[in-house]
């Protein structure tokens, strides 16, 4: 299942924010006329396609893998994520749909129809995105049932859709969608125009990158700090695990880097800030912070991989807002991009960023809610499957994502050497 979530993601996340980039480059073109926005409409559109391919197969095994995999989850919590996932599959279909009238439209619709058509797919693809969050934070936080001897004795879904993750989990889902493929684009762009500066295709749709990447880059980091206060508050065992915080304590510090050590109860080679933790969870420099102490010892998270992901998650995300607000003060200026090849060398090498911050972060919130499928109700080793034999499906599932990946990488590949 991480398998297939961590190769899942990223396409979902481009899935996302692709359309968004061609419904930009559309619309320029129809104010300014200019055919360099048209064809990069028409390639993105194109690129759009493939990914949403292969997205919806991936996609479809995660389904499978729902019932197959989760037999005990699913019974339970079928009354609750069986109505945003009916709501993620019209979603879904309205995105094919309407990609379908975009990719073969371009001479049988008028433009303002057309354009519609994008948006739609734009739009439908950040609900179907919202409504599979809205499932993972029920999740971390159940709400709206009520389950008695192991049976569900009532259901209200949407409190359960409503519940207390929802709107922090999905505000930082889908900025990390925007800036994860906003600076993926650019910063390919960018590798491209340092060899090549006045190329004016590839300055269009770097710009076109940036205007989605610079403001969703820039708001992550207040997201995270709303996504950090509703963790100290519903999910506190997690949020000790991603600090490595193990002793309940008021002033708690904040440990940057470091490994932790569990046996010992401490966190070696950190840098300590003091009261940092303490301020950044409840903005009150005293408050009390629990520690992995104050949980019994089998509801304690796996406490290296989700404090690593974190830290890793962190570094990125601190990165990727501080270089695209270095392009920001450059194009608040008026100056061209394109002219500062450090700039354009430092979006090129945070290309993947975006993505490895997203797969970090999803380490954090599956193995930092361990070891609950659902919180506090449902343990994850009664929830999945007794049957044996897993290791084969589980090869060949690797070897299905290993062909995709080859054949996404070889038609994007040589759709940027078209016009490298």
């Amino acid at each position: 299942m991480a398998l297939s979530l961590g190769f899942h993601i990223v396409f979902a996340e481009i899935g996302i924010a692709m359309p968004l980039l061609m419904v930009l480059a559309e619309w320029r073109w129809q104010r300014s006329g200019d055919p360099v926005y048209l064809q990069l409409a028409r390639r993105w559109a194109k690129g759009t396609a493939v990914l949403f391919a292969v997205g919806a197969v991936s996609g479809t095994v995660l389904s499978f893998e729902l019932g197959l995999l989760w037999p005990e989850f699913m019974r339970l919590a079928g009354p609750v994520v069986g109505i945003p996932f009916s709501l993620e599959g019209f979603a879904f279909f309205t995105e094919a749909i309407f990609l379908g009238v975009y990719l073969y439209g371009w001479e049988r619709v008028s433009p303002r129809a057309h354009l519609l058509a994008g948006l739609i797919v734009a739009l439908s693809g950040a609900a179907s995105a919202l409504f599979v969050v809205i499932v993972n934070a029920w999740m971390n936080t159940p709400t709206g049932i009520t389950v008695d001897a192991g049976r569900v004795v009532s259901v209200d879904p949407i409190a359960g859709m409503l519940n207390p993750s929802t709107f922090q989990q999905a505000l930082h889902m889908l900025l990390a969608a925007y800036a994860a493929t906003g600076i993926a684009v650019a910063g390919i762009h960018a590798a491209i125009l340092l060899r090549r500066r006045e190329a004016v295709f590839h300055r269009h749709a770097m710009t076109i990158a940036l205007s989605i990447a610079i403001p969703s880059a820039l708001l992550q980091p207040i997201s995270g700090d709303i996504s950090a206060r509703a963790v100290a508050k519903w999910q506190p065992a997690k949020l000790a695990a991603l600090e490595s915080h193990f002793v309940t304590e008021r002033g708690a510090p904040l440990h940057v880097g470091g490994l932790p050590d569990e046996a010992a109860q401490t966190t070696r080679y950190a840098i300590e800030i003091p009261r940092g933790l303490s301020l950044l969870a409840f903005h009150d420099p005293d408050a009390e912070v629990k520690g992995l102490t104050a949980f019994p010892r089998d509801e304690w998270p796996p406490v290296v991989p989700v404090h690593l992901a974190f830290q890793l998650m962190v570094m990125l995300g601190t990165l990727m807002a501080l270089v695209c607000a270095w392009a920001a003060i450059v194009l608040a200026r008026g100056q061209p991009i394109a002219g500062r090849p450090r700039l354009l060398a430092a979006l090129a090498a945070l290309t993947p960023a975006g993505f490895i911050a997203t797969e970090a972060g999803w380490t954090v919130t599956e193995v930092g809610r361990q070891p609950w499928v659902i919180g506090g109700i449902l343990r994850t080793a009664d929830a999945v499957t007794p049957m044996p034999g897993l290791a084969i499906p589980m090869v060949v599932f690797a070897l299905l994502y290993v062909g995709l990946a080859a054949v996404v990488v070889s038609v994007i590949g040589s759709f940027v050497r078209e016009t490298a």
